[in-house]
């Protein structure tokens, strides 16, 4: 926003504020006519629901590059569609074009009776059974797993206890190493008595998370950002760009409890999942049991989840096929971003593609088997079609001139081979 105090001056002044008394005129006049706020709009199918989740499936009209379907895993703390914002900043849309095949998990919103369920609920359980939904709908053996912040560490953490089901690891702006001091999230988590706060609310509020999101930018994202909305007021497309992201911020799930616990005390606290001692249920983590391709992904800007907790990922996983691409931009942007559009959701597409390519390349290869054996057994005949010319022996001693005649008479079999 510019500054109108710059040149002090009351014709400036003046004129000023009367432009901008027009725009808020014009934009309370568009804000009272908006009846919704549509999000997520890109074409889905529901294929699976298990309590409080859902699976969804969507539709693409590009032809499928990709035989693997990508199931994509988000974050408990906020609402998927984000992926899906609005269809020009649609992370989704640009996927599905590229030709892959993409589900999605949308985990709902909690409530007092899930106050129980424990990381080993989400992954082994809830997560595992969505895996295997997805498989069956789209008669696959295997997934390829895009998991994004905080679900890009369960998708890791699924990776090393089912590595038979995955195909290749996608993870986007996830945390792995809990042991940095940068970033305001991974300070106050360490200090932070979690057991006080889910033994007084159960299920932890979505608003009381979201404030606190809120005030690692206190200035960005409680004031600038609303006084710079003043500038695109009278642009019914800039405003409605505007309230869908205001939507998706405040749109907060609450967090089951004992998840919410073990997550922070175990990775954020205790920095269990790189040390090798994580435990779910009666299994231990151990990310090296990572065999299968891995993309991992950071924001070079990323205030939420900074680049040292991201990247140390590659160094302890098995795998020989690991890439890590550093995207210049922040936690959001990653998604929502013009760079995003233009430049990592067709990477990420052209990544997985060639992952792919390996057991696409078989296909063409399966009918060459059968043409060769059919001219084998073709001939077969004309060998037994040869003996009639020994049995003219006897003509042959009767007229020793003619014997090329049956020779030639011959020839009608060779050419008549079918």
């Amino acid at each position: 926003m510019n500054n109108p105090f710059a040149n002090m001056d009351a014709k400036s002044a003046m004129k000023y504020f009367g432009e901008m008394n027009s725009k808020m005129m014009k934009g309370a006049t568009l804000l009272t006519d908006v009846e919704e706020i549509d999000v997520g709009t890109a074409p889905k199918t529901l294929v699976y629901t298990e309590d409080k989740l859902a699976v969804y499936h969507y539709a693409s009209d590009a032809k499928n590059a990709c035989g693997i379907p990508v199931l994509v895993v988000y974050a408990l703390v906020n609402r998927p569609y984000m992926l899906d914002i609005q269809p020009d900043r649609s992370f989704i849309r640009n996927l599905l074009s590229q030709g892959l095949d993409v589900y999605i998990i949308d985990w709902g919103y909690p409530s007092g009776a899930d106050r129980y369920l424990s990381m080993d609920d989400y992954i082994n359980g809830y997560l595992n059974n969505c895996v295997d939904a997805v498989c069956r709908d789209a008669a696959s053996d295997k997934v390829s797993l895009m998991g994004v912040c905080q679900g890009g560490t369960f998708s890791a953490i699924y990776s090393a206890l089912h590595p038979e089901k995955v195909h290749s690891l996608v993870t986007l702006v996830a945390p792995f190493d809990f042991s940095t001091d940068e970033g305001l999230l991974f300070n106050w988590s360490k200090s932070m008595d979690v057991d006080a706060l889910v033994d007084a609310y159960g299920v932890v509020p979505g608003n009381l998370m979201n404030d606190g999101f809120l005030m690692m930018m206190p200035f960005n994202l409680n004031i600038k950002k609303y006084v710079d909305m003043l500038d695109v007021m009278e642009d019914e497309d800039k405003l409605l760009n505007f309230l869908r992201m205001e939507k998706w911020i405040f749109d907060s799930p609450g967090q089951a409890g004992e998840c919410l616990r073990q997550f922070v005390k175990d990775c954020y606290q205790a920095n269990k999942l790189v040390q090798g001692t994580l435990q779910l249920g009666d299994k231990t983590v151990d990310l090296g049991k990572i065999t299968m391709p891995i993309l991992n992904i950071y924001g070079s800007g990323d205030h939420i989840v900074p680049p040292a907790a991201t990247k140390p990922l590659n160094d302890l996983v098995s795998s020989t096929d690991k890439t890590l691409y550093e995207f210049k931009g922040g936690h959001i942007g990653v998604f929502v971003g013009a760079r995003s559009q233009k430049e990592l959701a067709p990477a990420i597409s052209q990544w997985l593609i060639e992952r792919d390519a390996p057991k696409a390349a078989k296909k063409p290869a399966k009918p060459v088997k059968a043409p060769v054996a059919k001219p084998v057994e073709a001939a077969k005949p004309a060998v037994k079609a040869a003996k009639p010319v020994e049995a003219a022996k006897p003509v042959e001693a009767a007229k020793p001139v003619e014997v090329a005649k049956p020779v030639e008479a011959a020839k009608p079999a060779t050419d008549s081979k079918p």
